[in-house]
C-alpha cells in the first residue's frame, strides 16, 4: 500500500506535510476525503507562509489569526475557516508528536469536535484477528507475532514499526520503546509475547531476511523483502487479517489494537498512573478517558441488559 501524497510536487511541499497525512491516514483513521481537505488546506497554508516570508511552521496564534482574516475577506464561510484553523491544529499537534517542535502556546480556539469513544475490540475478536494470521506462512507468523506486541505491549503503529533488535532486552523482560517526541519508555516483555517472538526470531525473521541479501537492518518486524515495514503496511495488513476473522472494518487499524490494551488492563483494575506509564502518556487526562470508557460500557451494560 502507498503513501498518501495528495500535495503538488510542484509547490516544494515539506516533508512534514506527508508525514502528517500518512499519519493521519494510516495511523488516526481518516478517511479519504479528510485527508485530501487536510492537504488542500495544508497547501493554502503553505501560500500564506510564502507570502509572508515565513516558515511552515511552527503556527504562531498571531499569523494564524491574520491568515483567517484574509480568508473571511475574501469571502470564505465561517465554517471553512475554522476547518483551516482546526487542520492547522491538529498539524502542530503532529508536530510535537513526531518531534519536530517543542509544545508551544495554546492556539486560537476551534469548534470542539463531538466527543467520541475509542473504538475497543473484545477479547474474543482479539483471538479471532490472532488466528486470523494463522495462514502456515512467515507472513503470517510475523503479522500475528506484530499484533500481539502492539496489543500485550500497548504500542502505537509507529513504535511497532521502528522497534529494533537492540530493543528487545529478553534477559530483563523489558522492551524499551521510542515514542512521541523520542521519549524512550519500558514496557514488560513477558509471558506468552516472549515466547512468541523468540519463536518468531528461531523461526521466521531468518526466511524474511533472506530477501534482502546479507545485509541486516536492524529492525524486529521485516518486509517480505527484508526491509522495515511501515505504518501504512501495517494499517492495510491489520485490515486485512481483521477481514478474515469477521471483525467490523471500524475496528481494524493499529490504534484500536493500543484502545484495547488500555481499556481491558483497566477493566481489570490497573491503576491510572502505571497505565498512563505504559501508555507513554504526557498527561493523565488522556489516559482517563479509558476509564470514562469503561464506566459508559457498564453504564449501558445495566441500562439494557435484562438480567443486570
Amino acid at each position: 500500500m502507498k503513501s498518501v501524497r495528495f500535495a503538488p510536487q510542484s509547490e516544494d511541499v515539506d516533508p512534514a506535510v506527508n508525514g502528517f497525512l500518512d499519519y493521519m491516514r494510516y495511523e488516526r483513521d481518516a478517511s479519504l476525503n479528510t485527508v485530501r481537505a487536510y492537504a488542500a488546506d495544508l497547501v493554502d497554508w503553505g501560500r500564506f507562509c510564502k507570502d509572508r516570508g515565513r516558515a511552515l511552521y511552527p503556527v504562531e496564534a498571531e499569523e494564524l489569526s491574520r491568515y483567517l482574516k484574509r480568508l473571511e475577506a475574501g469571502g470564505m464561510s465561517s465554517g471553512t475557516r475554522m476547518r483551516r484553523a482546526a487542520t492547522l491544529s491538529a498539524f502542530t499537534k503532529y508536530l510535537i508528536y513526531d518531534g519536530r517542535i517543542e509544545p508551544t502556546a495554546s492556539l486560537p480556539p476551534v469548534p470542539k469536535r463531538e466527543k467520541t469513544l475509542p473504538q475497543v475490540m473484545t477479547e474474543g475478536e482479539i483471538e479471532r484477528l490472532l488466528n486470523g494470521c494463522d495462514d502456515g506462512t512467515p507472513a503470517g507468523r510475523r503479522d500475528r507475532t506484530m499484533i500481539e506486541m502492539i496489543y500485550d505491549c500497548g504500542l502505537r503503529a509507529s513504535e511497532v514499526c521502528s522497534l529494533r533488535l537492540s530493543d528487545i532486552d529478553e534477559t530483563n523482560g523489558v522492551v524499551y520503546v521510542k515514542g512521541k517526541g523520542r521519549k524512550e519508555r519500558i514496557v514488560p516483555y513477558v509471558g506468552a509475547l516472549k515466547s512468541a517472538v523468540r519463536n518468531y526470531l528461531d523461526e521466521t525473521r531468518g526466511l524474511l531476511l533472506r530477501e534482502h541479501g546479507d545485509r541486516d537492518p536492524g529492525f524486529l518486524f521485516l518486509s517480505t523483502r527484508g526491509g522495515q515495514v511501515s505504518r501504512q503496511w501495517l494499517w492495510g495488513m491489520i485490515r486485512r487479517r481483521g477481514t478474515i476473522a469477521g471483525i467490523a472494518r471500524a475496528r481494524l487499524h493499529p490504534h484500536v489494537l493500543r484502545h484495547s490494551f488500555a481499556t481491558h488492563l483497566q477493566r481489570r483494575g490497573m491503576d491510572l498512573r502505571t497505565l498512563q506509564e505504559l501508555l507513554g502518556h504526557a498527561s493523565i487526562a488522556t489516559t482517563e478517558k479509558y476509564a470514562h470508557l469503561d464506566t459508559e460500557m457498564r453504564d449501558i451494560y445495566d441500562s439494557f441488559h435484562p438480567r443486570a
